[in-house]
């Protein structure tokens, strides 16, 4: 996925501070994808309230829409792309020869290391259902610079909470199972199945900070006075809790987002995630000039999605107040 918005948001609201329990709700807001005017997604990261939870910096979801999807060879550095179908397919082509079908029940994970380059078709020449997550993980300094990898895995663990709700631990770590998935900080990103009628409880690590994404039937988040999480909506849960407690009076899903605070503050712009304003500037440089830095997306010629404009001010790190593990 690539970002075509404005690459620097505009200023509102200070960073929330992640010292202690919250429920912060947050509205995603709309941006165009792929310059194709029929398709468009839902943001839910970053933001100016909160630009991460844990290791997690990005936020989409495409969909659900009839749509014809389109996003030609774009760069990535310094993070990993998690894509979680729900509806459709997309193909997923990159750098180092992937060239596979994103389809539902099967994780897709992009390691971007230093640099790599991919693009995603909707299957076929019409429009079709699409439905999905595609979410950025921030890769620490210990792997930020290595490696490109791409992994598929469609076994993943299943978990029973209380009163018949199921959560897919998609990646890290939930309720004592392990995703397979090559992470690189302590994370976790789980999809929650909660049937009508149902209380259940989410085991929660203390040290860790969370977030609960709505993705449908709208439950209500105990946290500890009662939130309702619409769809598209991003409710923050801080840190210091271990547990919450979901209830659902429709079948409802949501998709937990958590993990160790992370380990720096981070320069994220379009689709690069550094540490420098000059770590930026280089790597869109390369990009411009096709260098080798992105390799090339296998099964495509010339075409690709230019760099934006830099800004005319210095990037500067999306700074959060000091954290627990920080």
């Amino acid at each position: 996925m690539t970002r075509l918005d404005a690459p620097h948001e505009p200023a509102r609201e200070a960073p929330v501070a992640c010292d202690g329990p919250r429920a912060l709700l947050l509205e995603a807001r709309e941006v165009p994808l792929g310059g194709v005017r029929g398709m468009s997604v839902h943001r839910s990261l970053p933001q100016r309230a909160l630009p991460m939870v844990g290791a997690w910096c990005f936020l989409d979801r495409f969909g659900p829409q009839t749509a014809r999807m389109r996003v030609e060879p774009h760069p990535h550095i310094g993070l990993q792309t998690v894509t979680w179908p729900f509806v459709g397919e997309v193909r997923h082509r990159d750098a180092i020869g992937s060239d596979v079908v994103v389809k539902r029940g099967v994780l897709n994970i992009m390691t971007s290391g230093a640099g790599i380059s991919h693009s995603e078709y909707s299957v076929g020449e019409d429009a079709v259902p699409l439905d999905a997550l595609q979410l950025w993980v921030a890769l620490p300094e210990s792997r930020r610079h290595g490696e490109r990898d791409f992994e598929r895995i469609g076994d993943l663990p299943v978990v029973a909470l209380d009163g018949g709700a199921t959560a897919h631990v998609v990646v890290g770590e939930f309720a004592g199972a392990t995703s397979p998935a090559r992470m690189y900080t302590p994370i976790v990103g789980a999809e929650v199945v909660i049937p009508a009628g149902v209380r259940t409880r989410l085991p929660l690590n203390p040290e860790w900070e969370y977030a609960v994404v709505g993705i449908s039937g709208a439950p209500t988040v105990h946290a500890p006075d009662p939130v309702a999480v619409p769809d598209l909506g991003l409710l923050y849960l801080g840190v210091q809790r271990d547990g919450v407690e979901v209830t659902a009076t429709q079948d409802a899903t949501v998709f937990l987002l958590g993990g160790e605070p992370f380990e720096d503050d981070i320069v994220m712009w379009w689709n690069f995630v550094g540490r420098t304003h000059e770590e930026i500037v280089a790597a869109r440089d390369a990009w411009e000039a096709g260098t080798d830095r992105f390799g090339h997306v296998v099964g495509h010629g010339e075409e690709r999605i230019p760099a934006p404009p830099l800004p005319g001010v210095r990037l500067t790190r999306r700074r959060r107040p000091d954290s627990p593990g920080r």
